[in-house]
């Protein structure tokens, strides 16, 4: 289950990352540019709340289950945290390099 989980992050923070690049039309990196930095932040976003114990890694079962029940509020808050990430690390990356090029 966790290859899904690493798959919906990266989806999501891309998905994340190109948004926050299309809010901001003047400042946008370009879709790949946009990808890539959505891709990275999305993965580390989620990492980074799970190994800090914010994020739930998994979600207690209910009694009687097997384990391989769909948790839908797992997935939802997946891909919420990713793609909020994706799109922070793009803007973040956005900043810098406007910071960068006025100097």
């Amino acid at each position: 289950m966790e290859i899904v989980n690493l798959l919906i992050s990266l989806i999501s923070g891309a998905a994340g990352g190109n948004i926050a690049g299309a809010a901001t039309t003047d400042k946008n990196l370009g879709p790949l540019f946009n990808t890539i930095a959505g891709l990275i932040g999305g993965g580390a976003g989620d990492f980074i709340l799970k190994a800090l114990g914010i994020l739930a890694t998994t979600h207690a079962a209910a009694p009687g289950a097997t384990g391989s029940e769909f948790d839908l509020a797992s997935l939802l808050t997946n891909i919420g945290v990713s793609g909020v990430s994706g799109g922070a690390l793009t803007a973040i990356i956005t900043l810098v390099k406007d910071a960068l090029q006025k100097k």
